[in-house]
């Protein structure tokens, strides 16, 4: 077998024996070589490179540096397995993320509480320094026009998916990133431009996350949300970095993977500890309380929704360009709503979501839509049937051409309940309207 036809495994197993070294030998000689000391790969992890079971794409330049290898310019390569993150360069896992979306169109990993974890760990604050100091010629020079650029473009495309659902103008997104973004992100800039680039590309992230979310893309969801984690952390940006971390709570809620929502969740209000946004704390302690009561802690959950209203009542004024600002009374309403309906006061509950439909008002359709089929079910838990038939009527009115999967199991969800109501006047008609929308 050829060098240029081996297997990537076999080839650094070679290498690795012709030099005399162990594989703790091979992972010391790429801490060294990254430029972090002798703390690289451990044996385990050289030891999967070798039987094939892991492709180093991370480690390859610096596999290739140490042990001179001749690659082909196929090279193997495939993703990092999402079960097992590596810590590494940020722009260079986000340009691989965003190939892998747009040109390869591989299948990504279902999501996994064990991936939302390993998150927490990611971050590697020195790297943006790093990037400074070893930037070369040859490459695009970025200032703050880009950066604005990459803030109103994700304003733009998240005003569309609010609107309209996260599978409307998914694909944008994740091109904006692939075609544009990157070549900025892997361009020269100052520290200071630099630090704004990873946050405003935070937000971009963060967006594509939560349009595969809203999708259905589970997998691909976490790995984008886990990746603006790292963006926001290395740009010294806490609010970014804790919205991130609340979409992965939130995905792990969803999924019912209680005890890493609980944790992921209170990582998100431990790092928005000194922030002094009072909607950005009610945003992140609102989503402890949701973590806690699905978890059955009622007494987290009561005391983080009380301090979550005691921010939210606090917040005054218009609000600014991040994600955790737009958190509005309305969202609010109904997202403590549902809290209460998960700790069995469906009349608080009820009450929450009249405030968010009729009292403070939602501006966007997809919101609106998910409230009313909330209101629905909450209505026929206190035997209201009346009151749930014209909420879900209202909620198929609201609901129509948005392309969400939370309206997709919420249409799911109200079929089902419709099921032991059949024979009451009105119910075939609501279930044919519903079943047009599957």
């Amino acid at each position: 077998m050829s060098a240029d036809t081996a297997p990537i495994g076999t080839l650094i197993r070679g290498a690795r024996k012709a030099k005399g070294w162990s594989q703790p030998r091979l992972g010391r000689e790429l801490g060294l070589a990254e430029g972090k000391g002798t703390a690289g790969p451990g044996r385990d992890q050289v030891s999967r490179w070798e039987l094939g079971g892991r492709v180093p794409t991370y480690w390859l330049p610096y596999l290739i540096e140490v042990l001179h290898l001749r690659v082909p310019d196929s090279g193997g390569t495939s993703p990092t397995d999402p079960e097992d993150p590596e810590p590494g360069d940020t722009v260079d896992s986000v340009i691989e993320l965003s190939r892998r979306d747009v040109v390869d169109r591989r299948e990504f990993m279902a999501a996994s509480s064990a991936y939302a974890l390993a998150a927490l760990g990611m971050p590697d604050p020195d790297s943006l320094l790093r990037r400074v100091r070893q930037k070369t010629g040859g490459k695009v020079q970025v200032g703050r026009g880009e950066v604005a650029a990459v803030r109103q473009m994700t304003r733009s495309l998240g005003d569309a998916a609010a609107e309209l659902g996260g599978g409307h103008a998914r694909h944008l997104a994740v091109r904006y990133l692939h075609d544009d973004v990157s070549t900025w992100l892997d361009g020269t800039w100052t520290e200071a431009v630099g630090r704004e680039l990873f946050a405003a590309t935070a937000q971009l992230v963060h967006l594509a996350g939560w349009m595969a979310q809203d999708e259905g893309n589970q997998g691909a969801a976490q790995e984008y949300y886990a990746h603006s984690f790292r963006l926001a952390s290395e740009a010294g940006d806490a609010e970014l970095a804790a919205t991130a971390l609340r979409g992965l709570a939130v995905q792990a809620i969803d999924l019912g993977f209680r005890a890493t929502a609980v944790r992921v969740a209170e990582d998100c209000v431990n790092q928005a500890k000194n922030l002094d946004d009072p909607r950005a704390v009610a945003y992140y302690q609102a989503t402890l309380a949701n973590a806690a009561a699905l978890d059955g802690d009622r007494t987290t959950a009561t005391r983080s929704l009380v301090s979550s209203q005691t921010s939210i009542e606090r917040a005054t004024g218009a609000p600014g360009d991040s994600w955790a600002s737009h958190y509005s009374i309305g969202r609010w309403a109904h997202e403590a709503g549902m809290i209460l309906a998960q700790l069995g006061d469906y009349t608080s509950a009820q009450d929450h979501l009249h405030h968010a439909l009729e009292i403070h008002g939602l501006d966007r359709r997809r919101t609106r839509a998910i409230v009313l089929a909330d209101l629905g079910t909450v209505r026929l838990r206190q035997d209201d049937v009346d009151g749930a038939l014209t909420a879900w009527n209202d909620f198929l009115d609201c609901a129509d051409g948005i392309r969400s999967i939370k309206v997709q199991d919420a249409v799911h969800d109200m079929r089902a309940r419709l099921y032991r109501l059949r024979d009451v006047p009105g119910v075939d008609e609501l279930d044919d309207r519903a079943s047009a929308m599957e």
